[in-house]
């Protein structure tokens, strides 16, 4: 079977319907927010004929949207798995990064990470649909709300519902080279609190004992054991509340980050074997959620096949690498179910108030993706 890829993506419309979701602010922690965007994809797919159903946030997270889309095949069917949820805070586009089109490029907030992958994949089902071109699987589309957290609510809910099929697709963001994702680090993330004695500042500053004195000597340390194998930084730090007073309380969130998962347990084991510099400071780290080590089997790097032939039948590449960041992907890899990731958008400056996207990727990754629905 040959892949029907001359289907009439149109780039600058693509970008007049992505421009409402990237106005849609989705960060992660506003639950309401979120809401609000799962809501507009939640219609637009009602209206493309799938099965649509909003499985309710918990843990304080918003809403998951599950699309199922008709088909005649009765083969175990294939998952879209994207994010909705966003690291930019709302007011984002008022200050600091307005959904704007400068040339060749888009900018906005969620932009590449990931609303222009998520829609581009949308796309691909709807032209697929208009055509009357069959997918060999079964489709399901599956959005979540707090990947960029690490996924602590929908983790059971992504492994379940990837359980229940055979391919599974991921539009994260491409490679910078526009390549494609077979595999993807392991992370683990900390949550690390110092607890002092509060004195006043100014009169009985010898009294006290700094917990923000103490967190900061962890963050060098913490930071110091980067090595090679395994990178370990600190994103996060929260302390005190009255300059005049020492600091009772300090929090911070660390990551670590490594290619094999024997690397990161060991980096678990020495996060959780910090102690403080002194006993009149106490330290407790506990252990957050962790994505385990993805790594690329015989059946991913067919489905790269795949996909590198349909991109050479379109003009371009996708080579194949394993990758930090991690992603839902490495939840539905790790299962062992075959899974492509990276199948997203092309930009550059995720998380930063320069993100951006190439424009022409959304009709050409568009027409990849739909490319995979009809073979995978």
């Amino acid at each position: 079977m040959e892949a029907k890829l001359d289907l009439p993506f149109d780039a600058d419309e693509m970008l007049a319907g992505l421009r409402a979701w990237v106005e849609c602010e989705s960060p992660t922690h506003d639950a309401a927010a979120v809401n609000r965007m799962m809501a507009v994809a939640a219609r637009h797919m009602a209206l493309m004929g799938a099965t649509v159903e909003t499985i309710p946030g918990r843990m304080g997270f918003g809403d998951c949207v599950r699309a199922r889309f008709a088909s005649d095949s009765e083969e175990k069917g294939v998952l879209v798995l994207a994010h909705l949820d966003t690291v930019h805070p709302v007011g984002t586009l008022a200050n600091g990064l307005p959904f704007r089109r400068e040339g060749e490029l888009a900018y906005g907030p969620g932009i590449q990470d990931m609303k222009g992958g998520t829609y581009l994949a949308i796309e691909a089902i709807g032209q697929l649909i208009r055509a009357g071109i069959p997918t060999r699987r079964p489709v399901t589309v599956l959005l979540t709300s707090d990947e960029e957290v690490g996924s602590p609510s929908t983790r059971d809910l992504i492994e379940a519902e990837a359980a229940r099929h055979a391919v599974v697709l991921v539009p994260e963001p491409a490679r910078p080279d526009g390549g494609v994702v077979t595999g993807r680090y392991a992370i683990a993330r900390f949550n690390l609190r110092t607890t002092g004695r509060p004195s006043h500042a100014g009169s009985r500053l010898a009294d006290g004992r700094s917990a923000i004195r103490e967190m900061c000597k962890q963050v060098v340390a913490i930071e110091e054991m980067t090595t090679d194998a395994c990178t370990f930084s600190v994103g996060v730090i929260h302390g005190g509340q009255w300059v005049n007073c020492v600091a009772t309380h300090c929090d911070a969130e660390a990551l670590t980050m490594a290619k094999r998962q024997e690397d990161l347990d060991g980096a678990v084991e020495r996060m959780l074997a910090l102690r403080s510099n002194t006993n009149d400071v106490g330290l407790e780290v506990r252990r957050g959620v962790t994505r385990p080590v993805w790594e690329p089997d015989a059946r991913v790097m067919a489905l790269h096949a795949t996909a590198e032939a349909l991109a050479q039948r379109l003009g371009f590449s996708v080579p194949s690498q394993s990758s930090g960041g991690g992603s839902d992907g490495n939840f539905t890899g790790a299962m062992g179910i075959p899974t492509l990731d990276g199948l997203g958008i092309e930009g550059a400056m995720a998380h930063t108030l320069q993100e951006h996207v190439r424009v022409a990727s959304l009709a050409s990754r568009g027409r990849l993706f739909a490319g995979l629905l009809q073979l995978v």
